[in-house]
């Protein structure tokens, strides 16, 4: 057998790109309040609690009880991405990249939404009249620190009780963290023994829901130094508006040598709308 005959082994190629390991889109919003805002800035009302007064006499005087107006605004911001494909390129790649750089462009879009919504959980809120005041997170009442420890019942169950103590009422609850506080919570008794919980932790090897709360993994979640900062809040909470959703466009740019462009686009913005409804845990990662 000729020694040259490896010149003519075959060589395989698939006619397929697959997508590099990254989170598919957002996984926030659907636990979240969704509204459109088709204008610069978005602005949502709400009254707060009031307290009735005692009638003392007969034919009393009525008392004047002013009820408390908040009103939240929500920033807009433009996000967009764009990649070009030279014709040339089409031809001579084993496979199309079109559609592969679609799907990137909308999952960037997606990660981007959870984004703004996880810097709006702990960050400076916007209120009045035109959104002129500024409203910081209140750590003293709405903060579990880290007590140099990761996500454990006692955290969750300080969460609930905050949350439950502030009366948010009966909407879904929900705990953003990463995949280090769900492998804590995987070694906590409570929470994988069917005695405690019913939850598919010891079928599956994760966390679905535990005291109420439904558990939503992201890698996206702020770390400073060694302290995670999950989120702990209940829908109405925080809220995302939305002022053009995802969008997408391929089109020959003439001005690129007809080079084919992959374009997307979306228009949103996040805010916290309560303060009760929205609670900071603090998990320490080695």
């Amino acid at each position: 057998m000729s020694s040259e005959i490896s010149t003519s082994f075959k060589q395989s190629y698939h006619d397929m790109l697959e997508i590099g390991l990254q989170q598919q889109g957002s996984r926030l919003r659907p636990a979240v309040r969704v509204e459109s805002v088709n204008a610069k800035y978005g602005y949502f009302d709400r009254v707060n609690s009031v307290s009735a007064v005692e009638k003392t006499s007969r034919h009393a005087p009525t008392p004047q009880i002013d009820t408390p107006h908040v009103r939240r605004r929500v920033d807009m911001r433009d996000f967009h991405f764009a990649d070009m494909i030279d014709k040339q390129d089409v031809i001579r790649a084993t496979a199309n990249p079109e559609s592969a750089y679609v799907q990137n462009a909308i999952y960037s879009l997606g990660r981007e939404m959870d984004n703004q919504v996880i810097s709006a959980a702990f960050g400076t809120a916007y209120e009045g009249e035109t959104g002129g005041t500024s409203t910081t997170f209140p750590t003293a009442t709405q903060q579990i620190a880290h007590g140099s420890a990761g996500m454990t019942v006692a955290k969750l169950r300080a969460a609930k009780k905050i949350l439950d103590s502030n009366e948010v009422g009966d909407e879904p609850r929900f705990i953003a963290c990463t995949a280090q506080q769900i492998d804590d919570l995987l070694g906590t008794t409570e929470v994988t023994s069917t005695d405690y919980n019913s939850v598919k932790a010891l079928v599956q090897g994760e966390v679905n829901t535990f005291l109420g709360f439904t558990f939503i993994r992201t890698e996206l979640i702020d770390i400073s130094g060694s302290t995670r900062s999950c989120i702990a809040w209940s829908r109405s909470g925080l809220l995302l508006g939305v002022g053009i959703d995802i969008e997408t466009d391929i089109s020959v740019r003439n001005d690129m040598s007809n080079a084919i462009q992959v374009y997307a686009r979306a228009t949103f913005g996040a805010t916290r709308m309560y303060e009760e409804k929205v609670v900071e845990i603090q998990c320490t990662e080695s």
